[in-house]
């Protein structure tokens, strides 16, 4: 009883106290906390706050067993890592304050709209698999690349944001070999060719990639292997068909199999037409671990 009084008397004392500028800041700090979490999950920063908060609960759970040594270096690694946070996060950081100085509906205030997402989805699904088969006829070299729950920011940085409804024609245009984008990777997100000619990251297991494959293909495994993303390539040399998912490459892909593993994968289980699929298994298994 005398805890519940307390308690109480607690309450009154800061409702009493309470004024209309407590409201601003309040409602200040929230918008801090919303741009920052909106930033963190917009590029793939948000694996190393993993990481960050992985540290610090380390860190809380060894002075809570008394593990002194321990203890004492996760000290030391807390007490400089704002330091290095901002060394890491510096691209993050520049992008955020630059898209405040811009403005406009596009800052980092500016919410998505979701509605019809899966038709969007659907829709660029579509438009891939259509594009990718008249340029494996062709041999028009292509990369694209569909972003999911790890947001590739720091990506679309390095090419030209579009944000244009996909189509056959645009992404072929996109590609073709004199247009200016062309060499770069295609960013689908949220069903929209959201920026072209992106620089991807090069994978590191080069032992382990076949002897023919070049800087395209080793460009899609590399984001494969630093993302969740899907990435489709077709070869300029051969018009073959790829995906790379968790760095790992699967090729020949037809027409027909293209469009039933992209369903597989991007796609929500209502609008799954084909159940099958390597990848989309072997993600479902991954998950399930």
């Amino acid at each position: 009883m005398n805890q519940i009084q307390g308690f109480w008397a607690g309450l009154q004392n800061v409702f009493g106290s309470f004024q209309p500028k407590d409201v601003f800041d309040i409602l200040l700090v929230a918008i801090i906390i919303y741009c920052v979490i909106k930033l963190v999950r917009e590029t793939r920063a948000g694996q190393l706050v993993k990481g960050i908060i992985l540290v610090v609960v380390i860190w809380v759970l060894s002075g809570v067993f008394q593990l002194y040594m321990m203890n004492t270096i996760l000290t030391y690694i807390v007490q400089y890592g704002i330091v290095c946070v901002f060394v890491v996060f510096q691209p993050e950081i520049r992008s955020a304050l630059e898209r405040m100085g811009r403005g406009g509906k596009h800052n980092l205030f500016h919410l998505r709209d979701d509605d019809a997402g899966n038709l969007r989805r659907r829709r660029a699904v579509s438009a891939v698999v259509d594009a990718c088969a008249g340029m494996s006829k062709s041999k028009t070299g292509a990369l694209i690349v569909f972003e999911r729950e790890t947001k590739l920011g720091d990506v679309i940085e390095t090419g030209t944001i579009l944000n244009a409804v996909p189509s056959v024609p645009l992404i072929g245009n996109l590609f073709f070999n004199k247009a200016p984008l062309h060499d770069g990777a295609v960013i689908i997100r949220d069903g929209m060719v959201y920026a072209a000619g992106c620089i991807l990251p090069l994978t590191k297991r080069n032992n382990d990639v076949a002897i023919e494959l070049g800087t395209r293909h080793r460009a899609g495994i590399g984001m494969s292997e630093n993302s969740d993303a899907v990435v489709v390539i077709v070869s300029e040399e051969t018009g073959q068909i790829s995906i790379a998912l968790g760095g790992v490459i699967t090729r020949n892909f037809t027409r027909e199999s293209l469009q039933g593993e992209l369903a597989n994968l991007l796609l929500e289980p209502e609008d799954l037409k084909s159940k099958g699929g390597f990848f989309a298994s072997l993600w479902r298994n991954k998950n399930e671990k």
